[in-house]
């Protein structure tokens, strides 16, 4: 008896809240690592730029809001990624929907004389469409997510060589026949006194809705059952089949969003605009710390993840690396985020 009294205060006070606080710590660090990695390559970025008259050519409000605009696209597909990886999904269609909508929104309005609107609406929809035909697949018919949208990549670059001709659909504006509503070029211009790009802007309120969809949704929460354990979230009641269906049509929505982004700022629809898109999307995601078996993650880290790797990619553009090995020091970076991952202690 007097033993048990003993060890009760060597206990609480050190043989286990000492690694239960350290759990914690752990735990935090790996919750919050793509904000860390953030940090640190920003960091880098600026003790690595090239310098002119002293001025850190990094650190310059062009350069900075040039990488919010570059990675504008990939940040909104990766978004949308996100809710199909929180369920254990995969979804490669997203680069060729991008490149669907280019042309969609090019040829809605430069062949078929629709105004900006109801271009927007009608490819906003089809690619709404085009992800809750996937998420039924894979939902309903049980066929694997990565066969389904494998074949959904292939599916959408054909019909937006189809819709195209194979050709790429230049845009000009103007009032006449064959040219498109100046409205729709602003995708291409900066606002806030030619600051910040619209792209920008429009990533951003993407962004926002996606954090506080997930945050106050009922929705999320069967998200991340159905990632953590599809078994006992479809016992506990959650509509497994269509929390899975709605998170792809949201994946086709942002790869549509962003597919009309890229035709306003190149002023054209290309059948080949957004190949390997999809990859740098999953990248955003996995570098973001969301889990690619599911259940884990969040859309804060897959910004901060598309940001990361813009700032990659811009600061070993300023020094001229070879593009090559901006190839392979990105690819050790998602591995090394892949990684932390698996090394991340089960909660």
């Amino acid at each position: 008896m007097s033993n048990q009294t003993e060890q009760r205060p060597a206990e609480s006070g050190g043989g286990v809240a000492a690694p239960a606080k350290r759990a914690n710590v752990v735990e935090t660090l790996f919750r919050f690592q793509s904000f860390f990695g953030l940090v640190t390559v920003f960091l880098a970025a600026v003790i690595f730029s090239p310098r002119n008259d002293g001025q850190i050519l990094f650190l310059t409000s062009d350069n900075l809001f040039n990488i919010v605009r570059a990675v504008s696209e990939i940040g909104i597909i990766a978004v949308g990624l996100t809710f199909v990886i929180l369920i254990g999904g995969i979804d490669l269609s997203v680069g060729s929907v991008l490149g669907l909508a280019a042309v969609g929104s090019a040829v809605l309005m430069v062949e078929d004389g629709f105004g900006v609107w109801t271009t927007v609406a009608l490819v906003l929809l089809a690619g709404i469409a085009f992800g809750l035909l996937q998420g039924t697949a894979v939902a309903l018919l049980g066929v694997q997510a990565f066969i389904v949208t494998l074949a959904g990549l292939q599916i959408a670059r054909g019909l937006a060589r189809m819709w195209s001709g194979g050709e790429t659909v230049q845009i000009s504006y103007g009032d006449g026949p064959g040219q498109a509503p100046m409205l729709f070029s602003l995708l291409g211009e900066r606002t806030f006194g030619g600051v910040v790009p619209i792209p920008a802007l429009i990533f951003a309120v993407v962004a926002i809705v996606a954090i506080l969809f997930l945050r106050g949704s009922a929705y999320s929460r069967h998200l991340y059952a159905i990632g953590g354990n599809e078994k006992a979230a479809r016992l506990s009641g959650v509509p497994v089949n269509r929390v899975k269906i709605i998170a792809f049509g949201i994946a086709g929505f942002c790869a549509a969003l962003a597919g009309i982004v890229h035709a306003g700022q190149l002023n054209a629809g290309s059948p080949n605009d957004g190949i390997a898109y999809e990859l740098d999307g999953i990248a955003a995601v996995v570098v973001g710390g969301t889990s690619l078996a599911g259940g884990r993650g969040s859309v804060i880290g897959t910004i901060a993840g598309a940001l990361l790797l813009g700032i990659l990619n811009n600061i070993l553009s300023l020094n001229s690396v070879n593009t090559d090995l901006q190839l392979l020091i990105k690819g050790l970076v998602i591995v090394a985020a892949a990684a932390l991952q698996r090394l991340r202690p089960t909660s």
